[in-house]
């Protein structure tokens, strides 16, 4: 072009970043910055859409500062855009801060940081934030819906859906398929089947995401029957993402066959497997114990798909020759493994020492793990396991107080139980629940039951 002028600059800054070369849009903004070309409010556009992505705080500060010495911050946009970085990044602070300095906020900046919130599991500060914007769209409410499923409130989530029809906010794809992950945490098919009917009713064409979520709820509430139902009336099944959840609850339920003859079916179908792919139908393997299929499947994924297996691949081959007590061989891959063995890998011969009681490798395992991943409970647990069937009391006291000191807490196991239409939740122990008295009675009522039956055995006997 003989002539270029700041329109010419911008849209070449906007559309390298929009297609995802940030160095190329870098460059372009810089060259633009130092030409006596000028610039306006739209040639920052393009580089905070390079913050966005490339997630660098650095970046994302001198960004802000060139907005600020210009003096466009007043421009609501290109504010919102920069608290958009920062909450992408994980800046929470700089995201209210200058949320809070912004003289004028629409519902797109408080939809943004009330996204950063949810994103970053402070679901408190994000309900307290939405609650109150004077005005709310639909992705607002998405954003909260979908926060609180992504962080174990599926109650919470259920509960924020049923107010959005209230006020009759049509949803979108992404909120059906974040209330069906909500369904899926608690394990609860009711709500699962009425966000379906939903979802019929919304007369909404759903995408690849909405149907491997109904597949997923559906597997996880235990109707894998009607998962399969799902997959079947799907027409297009040219989406890897499909597959690999219909295989993989295959895999959660022991059909590891099943899971088997559908990646064959895949395959013949012409739809190349993915990385993911390959983990999952591995993981089927190893929990059907079908040995022979996933080293085969391991070792075709170089041979066949051209897919160099990472650390997760390795993980599911320690874990698939562990659960068949293939230990030679399983020290053999681990010895030959080409990447160096990190956390997943770690993990997975920490579960196969657990399940075999092999004690001294589980010691060195768990010791090496509290190392590489300080803050999860997995090795802490088997190692004070470990100590306490060696009569090693001092050093499961010592296992304890470094759990304490670095304030680990080992996950609870949650069950639920659906009675009158309503799902209860229970822990080990659990002295929450408000009808604990008459639980409690009736388990000391079952226990002096199951005495009594013992004694007049015995007696008999």
């Amino acid at each position: 072009m003989p002539e270029r002028d700041v329109v010419s600059w911008n849209t070449m800054v906007i559309g390298y970043a929009q297609s995802g070369d940030c160095d190329e849009a870098l460059r372009f903004y810089r060259e633009l910055r130092r030409s006596s070309v000028g610039f306006n409010e739209f040639s920052f556009a393009g580089v905070l859409t390079v913050c966005v992505k490339m997630r660098e705080w650095e970046l994302i500060r001198q960004a802000h500062g060139q907005v600020l010495v210009a003096g466009f911050l007043s421009n609501v946009v290109l504010s919102s855009s920069v608290v958009d970085a920062y909450a992408k990044c994980g800046e929470m602070v700089d995201a209210r801060t200058l949320f809070d300095e912004m003289a004028v906020r629409d519902v797109l900046a408080s939809t943004t940081l009330v996204s950063g919130y949810a994103k970053w599991g402070d679901m408190k500060s994000a309900s307290e934030l939405f609650d109150r914007m004077p005005e709310k769209n639909p992705v607002s409410w998405t954003s909260m819906i979908s926060g609180y499923a992504r962080n174990g409130l599926g109650h919470e989530a259920l509960a924020l859906f049923a107010e959005m029809m209230l006020f009759q906010v049509r949803p979108d794809q992404f909120t059906f398929s974040s209330c069906l992950c909500a369904c899926a945490s608690i394990a609860s098919l009711k709500h699962g089947k009425q966000i379906h009917a939903s979802l019929i009713r919304s007369n909404l064409r759903p995408n690849t995401i909405i149907v491997s979520s109904l597949i997923d709820m559906y597997s996880k509430c235990g109707s894998l029957g009607a998962g399969r139902q799902v997959f079947k009336l799907m027409g297009d099944k040219q989406d890897t993402v499909l597959w690999n959840t219909m295989m993989s609850a295959l895999a959660q339920h022991g059909h590891g066959i099943e899971a088997l003859q559908m990646f064959e079916d895949m395959v013949s179908s012409g739809v190349k497997p993915v990385t993911t792919t390959l983990v999952v139908i591995l993981n089927a393997c190893s929990h059907s114990g079908l040995v022979q299929e996933g080293r085969r499947i391991f070792k075709s994924m170089t041979d066949d798909f051209g897919i160099v297996p990472d650390e997760e691949h390795y993980a599911c081959l320690i874990d698939l020759l562990g659960r068949a007590g293939c230990f030679d061989e399983l020290m053999n891959q681990l010895e030959n493994m080409p990447c160096k063995a990190g956390g997943q890998v770690w993990n997975a011969l920490l579960g196969v020492c657990r399940i075999h009681g092999n004690t001294e490798l589980g010691r060195k395992v768990a010791e090496h793990l509290i190392e590489l991943e300080p803050q999860s409970s997995a090795p802490y647990v088997l190692l004070s396991s470990i100590y306490a069937e060696e009569g090693r009391w001092e050093l499961v006291e010592k296992v304890r107080r470094l759990m304490d000191e670095r304030h680990v807490r080992k996950e609870r196991a949650i069950s639920w139980v659906e009675v009158e239409s309503r799902v209860h939740a229970f822990t080990v122990s659990d002295r929450l629940h408000p009808l604990k008295e008459e639980i409690y009675s009736v388990l000391k009522q079952l226990a002096d039951q199951m005495e009594e039956d013992a004694s007049v055995t015995n007696a008999e006997n």
